[in-house]
Formats: C-alpha cells, sequence, structure tokens
C-alpha cells in the first residue's frame, strides 16, 4: 500500500485545472469550450495512453537496467506519440477509456506493444536496443530525432498495425516520397522479418481482417514525424502560431518534446500554454493479472493534464501525424498549404512535390550552429538533432 501511496507523491507540482477562458482548448485535433466541455476534454485526455517512467521490469538487455528513471523520458515521449497513432489506427481518434469499463481486445493489443517487456512492439527494452545502433548506448539519453528514427526502425516488425513510417528531415516534406512509401503493396518493405504474405495469422495469433490485403495495396496508413529546430536556444516567436494550427488538424499525434534535459508528450494548447503529458513519475512495472488481463489504470492520466508557457518549449522538437487514408493525406497537404498563408505564421517546414534537387549537395544538409552558439545552448538533443537546418527569419 505504501508503494502505491508514492507513485504520485514524486511529483514535483500540483495539478491545476483548466483556467476559465474563453479562448478554445484544443487537444489532437478537437476543438473544446472549457465552460461547457470540461468533462470531455479531461475524458479525452485520460483516453492517451500515458507512458512514465517505471522501476522493477526485466533487466534490458539481460543484464542491463531494470529502471529508466533519469535517462527513459524521450523514450517514453517517443511511445506515447506512436501509442496515439495506434489508437487512431485500431481504435480510432473518437474511442474513450472508462475506469473500470471493460475494453476491446484492440485496446490491450495497443496497450501490449508497448509493454515492459523484450518482446513487445515498441518497448522500452525494443527502444533502447535498437538506440545502439543510432549510436545511443543503453541508458543514454536521446532526442527527438533520435527516438523517431528507433521506432521507424521497429514499426517495420508490426505487420498487425501495417504503417508507413516517414520522417521528414532538413524541413521538408516531399509528397512524392510519401505517396511511394504508403502505395507500395507489400504490407512491410524493409522488414526481412514479415512473414505476412504466406501467413494467414497476424500478430500473437490473432486473424487478419478481411480484405486487409487488398487495403494494404491501396495505402499503408501514414505515421509522419517531422524532427525541426525552432531556433536556437529558445524557440524563435514566429513559428509560434504554426505550432498551435499543429494541434488544430484533426491529422495531429502531437509534439515531442520539451524543456532542456526534461522531455514532453504535448498534445493541446489553450491560449498560450500547452497542455502535455509528463513522464517524468516512476512507477512499478505493470504484469498482466491471472486472468492474463492487464491492470491498466496506471497508463491513463487521470489528473488534469500538465501546462507549460509556449515560450519555454526547447527549441528541438518532433511533429507527429497520422493519416489513415489517402484522402487524409490530401487533406493534410491542404491543409499545410492554407498555413502558408496565415499572417504572422512562419512555416516550421516545406512541403514540396517532388525531392529538390540540391539535396544532393552534402554541404546542404550540415548546416550546424558555429561552435560559439553551440557551448552556451543548454539544450538537450542529439548529435543528430545538431545537423538540422536552423530555421531562421
Amino acid at each position: 500500500l505504501f508503494l502505491a501511496t508514492l507513485t504520485y507523491d514524486t511529483l514535483r507540482f500540483e495539478y491545476e485545472d483548466f483556467p476559465e477562458t474563453k479562448e478554445p482548448v484544443w487537444i489532437l485535433g478537437r476543438k473544446y469550450s472549457v465552460f461547457t466541455e470540461k468533462e470531455e476534454i479531461l475524458l479525452d485526455v485520460t483516453s492517451r495512453l500515458w507512458f512514465t517512467y517505471r522501476k522493477n521490469f526485466p533487466a534490458i538487455g539481460g543484464t542491463g537496467p531494470t529502471s529508466d528513471t533519469g535517462w527513459g523520458c524521450m523514450l517514453r515521449c517517443g511511445q506515447m506519440i506512436f501509442a496515439q497513432a495506434l489508437v487512431c489506427r485500431h481504435l480510432g481518434r473518437d474511442w474513450r477509456w472508462i475506469k473500470g469499463k471493460r475494453q476491446m481486445d484492440n485496446y490491450f493489443n495497443v496497450l501490449n506493444a508497448f509493454i515492459d517487456k523484450k518482446d513487445s512492439y515498441y518497448s522500452i527494452h525494443q527502444i533502447a536496443q535498437m538506440g545502439v545502433g543510432e549510436g545511443k548506448s543503453i541508458g543514454q539519453w536521446y532526442g527527438p530525432n533520435t527516438v523517431a528514427q528507433v521506432l521507424k526502425k521497429l514499426a517495420a516488425f508490426d505487420t498487425w498495425s501495417s504503417l508507413a513510417v516517414h520522417i521528414a528531415m532538413d524541413n521538408t516534406v516531399v509528397m512524392e516520397e510519401i505517396r511511394r512509401l504508403c502505395q507500395s503493396s507489400l504490407p512491410c518493405a524493409g522488414a526481412a522479418a514479415c512473414p505476412v504474405l504466406e501467413s494467414d495469422v497476424l500478430y500473437n495469433g490473432y486473424p487478419e481482417e478481411p480484405g486487409l490485403r487488398d487495403r494494404l495495396v491501396l495505402w499503408k496508413p501514414l505515421v509522419l514525424l517531422i524532427p525541426l529546430r525552432l531556433g536556437l536556444t529558445e524557440i524563435n516567436e514566429a513559428y509560434i502560431e504554426t505550432l498551435k494550427h499543429c494541434f488544430m488538424m484533426p491529422q495531429s499525434l502531437g509534439v515531442i518534446g520539451g524543456k532542456p534535459n526534461s522531455a514532453h508528450y504535448f498534445i493541446g494548447y489553450v491560449g498560450e500554454e500547452l497542455i502535455y503529458l509528463d513522464p517524468h513519475t516512476t512507477q512499478p512495472a505493470v504484469e498482466p493479472g491471472d486472468s492474463g488481463c492487464l491492470p491498466d489504470e496506471s497508463f491513463h492520466c487521470q489528473h488534469p493534464p500538465c501546462r507549460m508557457s509556449i515560450a519555454e518549449l526547447d527549441p528541438s522538437i518532433a511533429v507527429g501525424f497520422f493519416c489513415n487514408t489517402e484522402a487524409d493525406f490530401n487533406d493534410w497537404c491542404q491543409q499545410i498549404k492554407k498555413l502558408a498563408l496565415v499572417r504572422g505564421a512562419l512555416p516550421m517546414f516545406e512541403l514540396v512535390e517532388r525531392q529538390p534537387s540540391h539535396f544532393s549537395n552534402p554541404d546542404v544538409l550540415n548546416l550546424t550552429p558555429d561552435s560559439s552558439d553551440a557551448d552556451r545552448l543548454e539544450r538537450f538533443f542529439d548529435s543528430e538533432d545538431e545537423d538540422f537546418e536552423i530555421l531562421s527569419l
């Protein structure tokens, strides 16, 4: 009992309720009013999968850490943004988690994909070990770009979700590349370990849906992650309006980023504040119960979410979007094009039909801040993040 009461006491602040404001609250593409829809706002937030530090899980790699406290917050944020993609893919954006209510099997399938054990698709074990290939030792800090690259590699093995994951580098989204990726007829190009074409049985023995193969040929659901630098040491104010618009799009998966050395999963905004889920709480690892059912309450944040001023955001982030169909992607492209016309909103990235020819020039890809700037920066992004082009007015 004592352990259970510790879980939330480790938080360093009190949770405030939403401010009484006329400003709309935006949560992952949904608009709410604080005055008339407070319950709906809280239900939407609580329904997101909330991944925090855990302790006493099986050692990573057999002999590594059994807790990710102090180093795993960006990995947990990566899990949260990806879990939101899986929720949209398998349950839909309108799905809600209600405490004590029996959930459908697909919900547990999604949750099981993130449980802290080595054979879950997107477990902390898989992310930490796959990160070694990205030059990160187990227990080392990740930036938004590294976690995005690792999740992309892991998604290739998730034949149940059969996602097309695209990471748009150098602040440029190339529509042609995405269409080619999503229209590929192989359910998981690039993953040699995918027996899907021969087998009628998918993940954990669940039979595939009727018509699944036909649909795969047409369009694989897209997870689009865009790592960005929105300034040097602090966010350039000119991007704030555009960042807000990202949370207004129905395709929004939110944003991973945070403050220096402290990662958060941002799911919306109200006024000049971002709304986020915070992974910095250590909870005991969860074991399936006797019935094989997973106790899931600790994976849902049941208090009002945290808020912080947009101006405090570290400039190194990754923005996420989910396009279930080709029509969703076309709609997203139209919204991004319209956003370029909004006064006072500087585009955070460029949307182009095909790869610009200058991309083949290696000098263009390596615009780094000069070392005197770099020395001054109190920042948490990776060596990879230093290769980003710096966006400026």
